[in-house]
C-alpha cells in the first residue's frame, strides 16, 4: 500500500509517495510524468520515508547537501533502475551530461557503447525528483535540456547547489542530449 504526502517547497508542491520499502515518488505538481506509477489506491497518510522525505527536502532546501539516507523503492526498468543509481552518485553541486552517464553505464557493463538518449529516457523517468537528483545533468558542452519540473526549477535546483551555471546555457530548438 502507497501512502501520499504533500511538501511545499520554495520551488512549488511536491507530492511525495512511498510504500513499506521506501521513497517511491516525489514530483513537482504538474511536471511531467507526474504522479507516473502511483497506486491509484494510495492514501493520504504515515510512512517512514514520508517523514525521512520531508526532512531531508527541508535540509536541502535551507542549502545544505544532505547524504540520501531515505530508504528508496525506486520502480522502473533494469535500465532506468542503473541509470538512477548513477544519479545518486552525482556530487552535490556538480553537474554531468547525459553522454557521460551513457560513457559509465557502459562502462559497468562491459558495452562498447550506449545511448545518450536511451540514458536520457531514463533521467527524464527519474520518479524522485530532488532526491535522486536528475536536475544535475545536462546536454552535451553544458546546454541545460529538459527537466521534467521545468527548466526554471533545474536552473534553481542548480543555483541552490552553487553550481556555476553561468556556464550552462539555454537549450536552443533541436539541442542533442
Amino acid at each position: 500500500m502507497q501512502h501520499i504526502s504533500h511538501y511545499r517547497s520554495p520551488l512549488g508542491e511536491l507530492l511525495l509517495a512511498a510504500d513499506e520499502t521506501g521513497l517511491t515518488g516525489a514530483w513537482f505538481a504538474g511536471q511531467k510524468y507526474f504522479a507516473r506509477g502511483l497506486d491509484p489506491a494510495a492514501e493520504e497518510g504515515e510512512a517512514p520515508a514520508l517523514a525521512a522525505a520531508r526532512a531531508w527536502l527541508d535540509r536541502y532546501f535551507a542549502g545544505e547537501a544532505p547524504p540520501v539516507d531515505i530508504p528508496l523503492h525506486l520502480i522502473g526498468t533494469p535500465f532506468q533502475r542503473e541509470v538512477w543509481e548513477l544519479l545518486l552518485a552525482i556530487p552535490y553541486g556538480q553537474t554531468t551530461t547525459y553522454g557521460g552517464l551513457a560513457v559509465e553505464l557502459a562502462r559497468r557493463r562491459g558495452a562498447a557503447h550506449l545511448s545518450a538518449q536511451a540514458v536520457g529516457g531514463a533521467v527524464g523517468r527519474n520518479p524522485v525528483s530532488v532526491i535522486v537528483p536528475c536536475h544535475r545533468v545536462v546536454g552535451a558542452s553544458g546546454s541545460l535540456t529538459g527537466y521534467a519540473g521545468g527548466l526554471d526549477r533545474k536552473i534553481a535546483l542548480l543555483t541552490l547547489e552553487g553550481a556555476d551555471t553561468a556556464r550552462l546555457s539555454r537549450p536552443t530548438r533541436g539541442t542533442a542530449l
